[in-house]
């Protein structure tokens, strides 16, 4: 009886998966039946449990568009040591309201060429100091019982030069080579270079590495040591594909497709997010209808929003099912450092304009860097020139400029250019490390208006406690060339013990955080479902958002200015502030600096 649920979604997904895939790569049927087979043999696999909730969440198919999603992002050796360190601790997630927990890099890597776990020696393996797979099923299962869901990265475009295909394609085997770009002289890879941007100019400068023991050039888009995959072999996306199914089998209830933009190449292009992508995007998501239903696909698109909505697919044909809001994300800093929403607002515009249907993973910080991809040329009426605002935006963020109270670093800084990233913690960008009060303020106000957009909110580790940067990785010599670390130091727990002392910041912060994350849960108004806009405040300095659902409506505020401002709304409904339950007068309103609202009014 089983069985025949595996053969009714074959069936359901048969036709387009096939054509897909042989318009792909030129009706190869071996390669095809392999594939077919491959999926059944990732179902014949996948264990009772999972497949009971895969039942669960097709009875519910939105399950995870809830207002009550609270996630959080972390790295196992930082939070807890291991994997049993990370079952140990998930009290402690609960009690911060956690139930989307995302794992970063923890596959087997190599040290010193791991980049920062996304240069995979091996899909199959956990990094041995972190355990076992057999511990990353046990936490999977651990997760499951506790309502928490458990997100994994998982590594598209490359492999480690330490990976098996890469060891046997470096000694001359030519099947193994033909999974990756291998080129004799530079004649193609000078093509190449002519038309592709380079991912990091000055820290891993170009797109191919010469090996000298095998006297032939890689192709090598991010650094020297992660050796890009060749997607227009078949071998490759059967593979992969397989690896991917293999960790969903293990309990990943979201997997990250890490740097998907970039898994196809074509010469005379900049291959990024070409036609093709979006085609192995959308046969990844039919093998998952197919094998895993319960699973969701979380595309890492770190683009201008033209090219990520893409990636959502259509809602006929749908690819991801979440996307990085990564836009919202630098466009926030941007105002905090301007004290200027219009940019925000612009950016609230689009994303209201996409079908409800689409869901975002919303976010402050994360394990990397903020690129200031903003959209410059509707800046330039403002007279906000591209280079010049970058340095403005760096200068302020890592305290150069005066007056800042931020506190960063850059990283792959590009003098040429004018251009950097920056890194650095949600506490010490928000200026805590120099004006505590003021740095509270502005950290719950962000947080804030992240829980107010639509999609997962997620948490990175240490936000819950206002930790600060960790300039110790300055000291590791792993480490001190990558500015990244800054923000990805080890969990304090000793700092984590005083969130509840009312006192301390640590304490203000995780009740301020968990205040908003218990009343967003509460509120039906804050579900993704909801109809959203951005309105006019009267203030370039005051963000205006409306959320409406049936009958609800919310009316939130946020001051992206340490001044206060005065605003006199319109507005015919009574409203209830929400944390305080009093009641609210918009005609005439003063919010302090970095002060917020959320008030609603019942139809």
């Amino acid at each position: 009886m089983e069985y025949s649920e595996f053969v009714s979604r074959l069936k359901d997904n048969y036709d387009e998966l096939k054509w897909l895939y042989c318009e792909l790569y030129n009706n190869d049927m071996m390669a095809f039946h392999y594939f077919v087979d491959m999926l059944r043999r990732s179902w014949d696999a996948r264990k009772q449990a999972l497949r009971d909730q895969d039942a669960a969440r097709a009875r519910q198919p939105d399950w995870f568009r809830s207002n009550r999603m609270l996630g959080m992002m972390l790295y196992v050796d930082n939070f807890a040591g291991t994997l049993q360190g990370v079952r140990e601790k998930l009290p402690y997630l609960r009690e911060c309201g956690i139930n989307y927990l995302h794992l970063m890099p923890l596959l087997r890597t190599v040290k010193g060429r791991s980049d920062g776990g996304y240069a995979v020696a091996d899909f199959r393996e956990v990094q041995p100091e972190l355990g076992t797979m057999a511990d990353l099923e046990l936490l999977a299962d651990d997760c499951r019982q506790a309502g928490i869901s458990l997100a994994l990265d998982f590594v598209m475009n490359h492999t480690s030069e330490d990976h098996a295909w890469a060891k046997a394609a470096r000694a001359g085997d030519p099947v193994a080579r033909a999974r990756y770009f291998f080129y004799k002289n530079w004649d193609i890879p000078n093509e190449f270079e002519k038309t592709v941007p380079q991912v990091f100019p000055t820290t891993a400068p170009g797109s191919f590495t010469y090996l000298p023991d095998c006297d032939q050039i890689v192709m090598t888009s991010f650094y020297p040591y992660q050796w890009d995959l060749n997607y227009a072999n078949p071998m490759v996306f059967n593979d992969m594909t397989e690896n991917l199914l293999f960790l969903a089998n293990r309990g990943m209830d979201v997997i990250r497709l890490d740097a998907i933009p970039y898994i196809w190449k074509e010469l005379g292009t900049d291959c990024r997010n070409l036609p093709k992508v979006h085609t192995l995007a959308r046969m990844l998501r039919l093998a998952c209808e197919i094998v895993c239903p319960g699973v969701l696909l979380l595309g890492e698109v770190v683009m201008e929003p033209a090219k990520v909505a893409p990636y959502f697919g259509t809602p006929e044909k749908p690819e991801c099912h979440l996307l990085y809001n990564v836009t919202t994300m630098c466009t926030t800093w941007n105002c905090l450092a301007t004290r200027d929403v219009r940019l925000l607002h612009r950016q609230l515009d689009q994303l209201s304009a996409l079908p409800r249907e689409y869901s975002f993973q919303n976010y402050l910080r994360c394990h990397d860097d903020i690129g200031w991809g903003l959209d410059y040329a509707w800046l330039e009426q403002f007279l906000f020139e591209e280079v010049a605002h970058k340095k403005f935006l760096n200068d302020w963020f890592t305290g150069k400029w005066p007056g800042s109270w931020s506190r960063g670093e850059l990283y792959n800084d590009d003098p040429r250019l004018g251009d950097a990233r920056l890194c650095g913690t949600t506490a010490s960008l928000c200026g805590m490390e120099v004006d505590e009060e003021l740095g509270f303020r502005a950290d719950r106000m962000l947080h804030a208006w992240m829980l107010t957009q639509s999609g997962i909110p997620v948490l990175y580790s240490g936000d819950e406690i206002a930790q600060l940067n960790d300039y110790s990785y300055h000291d590791d010599p792993d480490k001190r060339e990558d500015s990244r670390w800054l923000h990805r130091g080890r969990f304090d727990w000793s700092l984590a013990e005083k969130r509840k002392d009312p006192k301390s910041i640590q304490g203000r912060i995780f009740a301020a955080l968990r205040q908003l994350e218990t009343v967003r849960a509460a509120q039906p108004v804050f579900a993704a479902d909801a109809s959203f806009s951005a309105f006019d405040t009267g203030s370039n300095r005051v963000l205006g958002v409306c959320r409406e659902r049936e009958g609800q409506r919310l009316i939130a505020l946020f001051n992206f200015s340490e001044e206060p401002q005065r605003l006199h709304l319109a507005e015919t409904h009574k409203l209830t502030d929400l944390l305080t339950g009093k009641p609210v007068d918009l005609s005439n309103i003063r919010l302090l600096g970095y002060e917020f609202l959320w008030a609603l009014a019942e139809a």
